[in-house]
């Protein structure tokens, strides 16, 4: 995996969907400059990024453990929609496909100590939300209406589907080395984070 160097903060926007997949856009566009895929490998990069919705404003990271606090405080008990931007560009073909996931996330009524001491773990500061699934924030989900693996950041059955605009299957990424049946070999995916 190569992180992509992107600075969030430059891109702005109003709509949680347009700026997600922009940063994704970006993400994938800024590992690709700093590949040199061999000439005979098919070489695939994703670029995720993810916001969250949540009372009309877009949530990306927050600025530090008040920021932090302030907004488990906000979210408590409520919801709010996980937005998942992706870019997948087959480098080899020179082509790309993109789109959103959306997910909606219910938080749980946790308590103050409970947020002082999830925040105090650093967790929620690396995260668009402020919250994991797959981490610390896991028992802070009460329930998910749509793809849980939006949530962690990479929608496969997202996946899948620019996988098939682009003319392969995402069980072309499960066979590695010699291609069994005349089976192109499996493409590398390089996600862009």
């Amino acid at each position: 995996m190569l992180v992509s160097g992107v600075d969030e903060s430059l891109v702005v926007s109003d709509r949680a969907d347009e700026l997600c997949l922009e940063l994704a856009r970006l993400k994938a566009q800024a590992v690709l400059t700093r590949l040199h895929p061999a000439n005979d490998q098919r070489t695939l990069v994703i670029g995720c990024d993810s916001v969250l919705e949540f009372d009309g404003q877009i949530l990306g990271k927050p600025a530090d453990g008040p920021d932090a606090v302030r907004r488990w405080e906000r979210m408590r008990g409520r919801s709010g929609i996980l937005h998942s931007g992706h870019c997948l560009i087959d480098v080899t073909a020179s082509r790309r496909a993109e789109a959103v996931a959306t997910t909606t996330v219910h938080f749980a009524a946790v308590s103050d100590e409970e947020i002082a001491t999830y925040v105090n773990t650093g967790e929620p500061l690396a995260v668009a939300g402020a919250f994991t699934i797959d981490g610390l924030g896991g028992p802070f989900v009460e329930r998910i209406e749509g793809d849980p693996s939006t949530v962690v950041g990479l929608s496969l059955p997202l996946l899948r589907r620019l996988l098939a605009e682009l003319g392969l299957q995402i069980t072309d990424l499960w066979r590695r080395g010699t291609p069994t049946s005349g089976a192109p070999a499996a493409p590398e995916p390089t996600p862009g984070a």
